[in-house]
Order: structure tokens, then C-alpha cells, then sequence
């Protein structure tokens, strides 16, 4: 349980109830929409019709967190409104099972948040049914040799990803365990225990660092390299790998209470805590040069959600977690777009270190930021 002091309790109900207040206006607007991000205050639509190349439109790895921020509301709010604009992704992301060739292992991202989240709240049979076939084909990608497979062949490259795994699939996961949990089927267990393990022993550094993509053998499940992908460099530290890491762990813990798991996440924070700026602003790489200045809100917003479950599950070190991750939420807040004529929060977000896309808004970060405030509220359902 956690033990906020008065300031805390009143700042987290105020700010969650003032996300969830400009949200409905949000969700009216984009009520036929899977954003993806707000371009100059306007949510895109991943699922605006026509024809779709593999790894975009409907099969966009991040399409399941607009559902997740309406589930969450709707859960928090008890508005039905929520479900019904919800739902609408579950039934255009059915037309991504049929494109099926630019799905990936990010198949967890996708329907965790939003046809398992229905069925957690509703007990409705099509969103089990859908969570049930996304468990199938991330199952599906699971190397025997000890890893699940990130990406498909990437077009037009001459880079082999049969070996390829990444940090994020930690989030991915969950799937599989939920799969488990619901048809009691162990399976599905084994194959995300085994990804944990294989993550554990070849993703995190000695001094509690994390690789972002990792290249075994597709034969054999040797090591064979790493890269820097979405980092700065080979060898550093991408902040987004850090939380999902951090928060993937715990969530593996969550599910099956194998605590080597949580030792991990609490290695991984303390590496992540003892490299916050004294601002509470998270760059994209904590290796990277001082200028130009970089941030990535998402990873400042996931990093807040696991420092939360690890001050809930470790109690006798609760304000070692709980305190660095106020202080993320506290200069993300200084930061958000509170206007309600514009559809996005988090305003300095970043793809990766070396593309284009910095200081833009991502749903997915939106979506973190409001799952960290309503656990410390207490009206988190938990959707991982």
C-alpha cells in the first residue's frame, strides 16, 4: 500500500481528474480514430481506411493504447461512454489479424490494453477471443533455441532478423501470461518465462544498464551481438529500454512470483534512479552528449508506473521508488499540454535518438502518464 503524504494525495486526484476531464473531450473527437500521436494539437488515425503497407496503419505497434486510456477511464469514471468509443479499436484492429503479415511481437501492446482490458472489466466473449488468437501468434514467434522474435524480414534491408529479440518484448509478455492464466494452459507460461530468463542473462548489464536489440543465433541461441538501436550508441543506455525493463520485469514477477524477476527490476531501477537529472526531465539516452537536449517523456512516464509497483511490492524501501518517480510525474505535470482544444499531453517525447521525431506528442506516452497518476490514486485497473 502505498503512503502518500496529504500534498501527494491532492496533487495526484487533482491532476488525474484534470487527464480524465480533458479527455472527454478528447475522446468525442477522436471516437473513429487509433492515434497514434497528436499532430499540432490533432490525433492522426492509424486506422483511416484504404489500403495498408505491413508495418503500418492497422498493424502500428502502439494501436492498443488509446483503447488502454479509455478502458483505464472508463474504469476509474464508470462511463459507459469510455467502452463504447473503446471498443471501436477492438473491432478495426480484427481487420489487422487478416493483414497478419506486419504483425509482430508487439502483439501485446496491441490487444493487452484493449481487447484483454475489455474482457478483464466487462466479461465479454469477442474481446477473450480476440486476446486468446493475439496469444496464439505471439506464441507463434517464440524460437525454441530460448527467445521470441522481435521483427519480421525488415524490406529493402539486407539485415537478417531471424535472431533478433528487444528489450520491449518484456511488455509483450504479459500476453502470454494472461493467455495462461485464463485457458490454465502452461504454455503459454513457459514461453514468456523463458524470453524473461534469456532477457535477464544477456539484455542487462553488470552495472544494471539494458541492450535495446540483441542478436542470437537462430539456430542455436548463441549471443551474438548487440546494437544500439533506438539509443545513442552501441554500449549505451536507452531510457525507454531502461523502464521497459524496469516495469517488464515487475510485471513478470507479478505474474508468477519467481523473484528472481523482481531482483531484476530492482537492479534495472537502481541503475535508472541514480541517473535522473535533478530536473526529473528524461533524456532519450543517458549517454548521450549535452546538447543538443533530447528528453523522452515516455520514458520518464513508464519509469514512474514500475517505481510505483516496486514501492507498492518492496514496502520497506517504498520512498527509494516512490520518491524519483513523484519527481518525474512532478516536471512531467510543468510540462503537459492541459489545453483541451488540443488532443495530446506529453509534448517532448522522441521516437529514438537519432531519427526526427522529437519534442512531439505519443499516445502511448499519454497513456503511461495517466496509468502512473491513477496508481496513485488508487482507480488503476491493471492492465499488464
Amino acid at each position: 500500500m502505498l503512503k502518500l503524504n496529504t500534498t501527494e494525495k491532492n496533487w495526484a486526484s487533482t491532476t488525474a481528474a484534470r487527464f480524465e476531464h480533458k479527455l472527454r473531450a478528447v475522446r468525442e473527437r477522436s471516437a473513429e480514430k487509433i492515434p497514434n500521436r497528436a499532430v499540432d494539437g490533432v490525433h492522426n488515425n492509424k486506422a483511416d481506411g484504404g489500403s495498408y503497407t505491413p508495418d503500418d496503419g492497422l498493424c502500428w505497434w502502439t494501436n492498443g493504447f488509446w483503447a488502454g486510456m479509455l478502458w483505464q477511464a472508463c474504469h476509474a469514471t464508470h462511463d459507459d461512454r469510455y467502452a463504447e468509443i473503446a471498443r471501436y479499436t477492438e473491432r478495426r484492429l480484427d481487420e489487422a489479424f487478416n493483414i497478419y503479415l506486419g504483425l509482430h511481437h508487439d502483439v501485446g501492446f496491441m490487444w493487452l490494453p484493449s481487447a484483454v482490458a475489455d474482457y478483464r472489466l466487462t466479461g465479454d466473449a469477442d474481446a477473450r477471443r480476440r486476446g486468446l488468437h493475439a496469444a496464439q501468434l505471439l506464441a507463434g514467434r517464440f524460437n525454441p533455441a530460448g527467445f521470441i522474435r522481435a521483427w519480421n524480414d525488415i524490406p529493402g534491408s539486407d539485415s537478417d532478423t531471424r535472431g533478433w529479440a528487444i528489450i520491449d518484448c518484456l511488455f509483450n509478455i504479459p500476453l502470454l501470461y494472461w493467455a495462461s492464466e485464463e485457458t490454465k494452459d502452461p504454455r503459454f507460461r513457459k514461453i514468456a518465462m523463458t524470453h524473461a530468463d534469456t532477457v535477464a542473462a544477456n539484455f542487462i548489464r553488470a552495472d544494471g544498464s539494458v541492450r535495446h536489440i540483441v542478436e542470437f543465433d537462430p539456430e542455436t541461441g548463441a549471443f551474438v551481438r548487440d546494437y544500439g538501436g533506438q539509443g545513442y550508441a552501441r554500449g549505451s543506455s536507452w531510457t525507454r529500454g531502461q523502464t521497459w525493463a524496469l516495469y517488464g520485469f515487475v510485471m513478470s514477477y507479478k505474474h508468477t512470483g519467481a523473484v528472481r524477476y523482481l531482483a531484476m527490476a530492482q537492479k534495472v531501477a537502481e541503475y535508472f534512479i541514480a541517473h535522473i537529472p535533478a530536473d526529473g526531465r528524461i533524456p532519450v539516452d543517458f549517454c548521450q552528449p549535452a546538447e543538443p537536449k533530447y528528453y523522452d517523456d515516455i520514458a520518464a512516464a513508464v519509469a514512474a508506473c514500475g517505481l510505483i509497483e516496486l514501492a507498492i511490492l518492496v514496502p520497506d524501501r517504498q520512498d527509494e521508488y516512490l520518491t524519483p518517480a513523484l519527481k518525474m510525474l512532478h516536471a512531467l505535470d510543468d510540462t503537459v499540454d492541459w489545453d483541451e482544444a488540443h488532443d495530446g499531453y506529453l509534448q517532448y517525447c522522441s521516437a529514438d535518438y537519432h531519427g526526427k521525431e522529437h519534442n512531439v506528442n505519443f499516445t502511448y506516452g499519454d497513456y503511461y502518464f495517466y496509468e502512473a497518476l491513477l496508481k496513485l490514486t488508487g482507480d488503476e485497473v491493471f492492465l499488464w
